[in-house]
């Protein structure tokens, strides 16, 4: 019985695969069609308590940690979702995590242990006000890092935020934002310094602010039933108690949580590898040529064999690395490794199965199509494949 494999976390992933089969699969088609998933599914979701995993008991959550968001996901993804949905429905495991890390820090709680000394006033106030409905369904959030001009480099970040009174005046602009659209609340890194000084601060915007717009919807290769937008901020008033932490610690906190999200993206990569396997498999199983099965082919059987092998492979290394994360050892390094093995993984699975469906593989019927389409998009979000052999090669001494 290994770490991801326990009576309890079997359960979980019964209970995703219940959700997964009665809530989800009847509509995911036509939720790919128009954009976006039903706010009403997030209700669900929570009331089953497979929105609050990961989150503590005290702020809302479910309870849980790394390991079992990982269950999550993966099964949301092998039981036939798709790794848009996870996008969709658990964006929120990138909006809230700052706001439980600040809040810990001031009640000394162990998610905020790390950030002791950097809390604000009002990081109390954040979790009634955002971080208890969200995980109750309720709301929506997004977060919002990336800018036209800056791609991975944070550091980079023009957006601004100049202090008036008792309010933040901000002004620039974001894009590529997940839920940007449906988003009741934006987690935004600003600069409480001069454009591009690196001095950066966590606000939370408030939709409806004036100043404050939601631009035109992105049309994008994959992940269709994830809304995708562009935000701009022109003189919006925030207040001084929508900051998360103190002044000029939101970098520390955007590194902090990276983490997770490529743990995250990972997982719906080997995931999404797994289960074209299992479509791969099933296909050439059923598939007829030439009077035989495909699978009674040496070739096929050997190209679906080594499928098999990158996914499990990839699969065991990231469940390795989030354990040891969980531990609270320090490895950004194997963090960026585990991502790129399963990108890595997931694009040569994701390539030889829609190969092995021929014709049909290339049509919007087949379940391996959008998988095909979703995959591309993990070795770019949460930084890139690049980025990630930066941080490779750091930690290597180069």
């Amino acid at each position: 019985m290994s770490l991801v494999d326990t009576p309890e976390r079997r359960q979980l992933r019964e209970l995703t695969r219940a959700f997964l089969t009665r809530e989800v699969l009847p509509h995911l088609d036509d939720w790919e069609r128009a954009g976006e998933v039903p706010r009403a599914l997030h209700g669900t979701a929570a009331k089953l308590g497979l929105l609050g995993i990961g989150f503590p008991e005290s702020v809302g959550g479910s309870g849980g940690d790394l390991l079992d968001s990982i269950i999550v996901t993966e099964e949301l993804i092998r039981s036939g979702g798709s790794s848009g949905l996870v996008a969709a429905l658990f964006t929120h495991g990138i909006a809230l995590p700052h706001m439980v890390a600040a809040a810990g820090a001031r009640t000394g709680g162990s998610l905020g242990g790390r950030l002791a000394g950097v809390s604000s006033p009002g990081d109390d106030s954040l979790i009634e006000r955002y971080v208890r409905p969200t995980l109750a369904g309720t709301m929506i959030g997004a977060l919002a890092i990336t800018e036209p001009d800056g791609g991975s480099d944070v550091a980079a970040i023009r957006t601004t935020a100049r202090r008036d009174g008792e309010h933040y005046v901000v002004n620039g602009s974001k894009t590529y934002i997940t839920s940007g659209h449906r988003a009741d609340f934006v987690t935004t890194a600003v600069c409480t310094d001069f454009a591009g000084s690196g001095e950066l601060t966590l606000l939370v915007i408030d939709k409806g602010l004036p100043g404050f717009t939601v631009g035109r919807r992105l049309e994008k290769l994959g992940w269709h039933c994830s809304d995708t937008a562009e935000l701009s901020f022109a003189d919006v008033r925030v207040p001084v108690a929508n900051r998360i932490g103190a002044e000029n610690t939101g970098f520390l906190a955007i590194m902090q949580h990276f983490a997770a999200e490529r743990l995250s993206l990972a997982t719906q990569a080997y995931a999404t590898a797994q289960r074209c396997v299992e479509l791969a498999v099933r296909w050439c199983r059923d598939r007829e040529t030439f009077g035989r099965p495909l699978a009674s082919r040496q070739l096929i059987r050997h190209r679906l064999a080594e499928m098999h092998t990158r996914a499990e492979a990839a699969r065991s290394y990231v469940h390795e690395v989030a354990g040891r994360v969980v531990s609270g050892e320090p490895v950004v390094t194997e963090v960026a490794m585990a991502k790129n093995v399963a990108v890595a993984a997931c694009d040569h699975v994701v390539d030889q199965a829609l190969q092995l469906h021929g014709g049909f593989g290339y049509l919007r019927d087949a379940e391996v199509e959008r998988h095909y389409r979703d995959a591309r998009i993990l070795g770019i979000g949460g930084g890139t494949t690049e980025i990630m052999n930066e941080i490779i090669a750091k930690g290597m001494g180069l």
